[in-house]
């Protein structure tokens, strides 16, 4: 089963959109692309948000294969 996590080898800020990408079977470039043209069009409130909290919430890729 794939989980969500921040992905440490696939990573330009904090690999949220990384792990995403891994997890839903897209390409990140693609996934990033997409997040910045709906960023740009909603405005930071919606998606910076929910991008710092995945942040603190989502673990790293390596916490996960430890536990």
């Amino acid at each position: 089963m794939k989980r969500l996590y921040r992905s440490r080898k696939d990573r330009k800020l904090g690999g949220v959109l990384g792990g995403l990408s891994d997890l839903i079977s897209i390409d990140a470039t693609i996934l990033r692309i997409l997040f910045i043209i709906l960023f740009v069009f909603t405005g930071f409130f919606p998606l910076g948000l929910i991008y710092i909290i995945w942040l603190f919430v989502v673990p790293n890729e390596e916490d996960l294969r430890r536990g």
